[in-house]
């Protein structure tokens, strides 16, 4: 079995018919509060993204991955290593699942194979997450997957109710 997969899903680059989806996922609003997009992505910068995707972590500081269904090759989602800090080590890790595959444990097989890539082939220290504290979904994965919480950042994000409370979460591999 390969570092990026498992008997369910695959972890691997995107590609350019991977442009549809990508679309969809980064241009929904919903998901622009627990992020950091104030503006939808256009399909072009999209293009350049997926052609850029070649780039070594060490060189962009930041890797997304695709998650694919291995039975079906078809993608569900996406995680991302992002702000990576090869000297300390550390990089935070953000995952997204289409809703249409939502709550069938494909979150935590991807959480578990990005963590096993990056503690063993990058030698990553620490991995760390921000999560709203009313996603409630999201803390109880991340906690499954030996994520403690480290420390509470009051009124974080600011979304359309005002702003939100923020956990940050790490996993130290020791």
């Amino acid at each position: 079995m390969q570092l990026l997969e498992n008997e369910i899903i695959r972890l691997r680059a995107p590609e350019p018919e991977d442009l549809d989806m990508l679309y969809i996922w980064e241009n929904d609003a919903s998901l622009w509060e627990t992020g950091n997009a104030l503006s939808p992505y256009s399909r072009y910068t999209l293009k350049q993204y997926i052609a850029d995707a070649d780039k070594d972590i060490f060189e962009s500081k930041q890797l997304r991955l695709i998650i694919e269904l291995k039975a079906s090759r078809t993608a569900i989602g996406n995680i991302d290593l992002y702000d990576f800090d090869p000297h300390h080590r550390r990089a935070g890790v953000g995952i997204l699942i289409d809703a249409s595959h939502q709550r069938r444990g494909y979150a935590k097989n991807a959480l578990q194979l990005i963590m096993n890539y990056a503690f063993t082939f990058i030698k990553i220290h620490q991995l760390y997450a921000y999560i709203p504290v009313t996603n409630t979904p999201s803390l109880r994965l991340f906690e499954r997957c030996g994520f403690e919480t480290m420390g509470e950042m009051k009124d974080w994000l600011l979304t359309s109710d005002g702003y939100a409370d923020v956990l940050l979460v790490s996993y130290i591999n020791k």
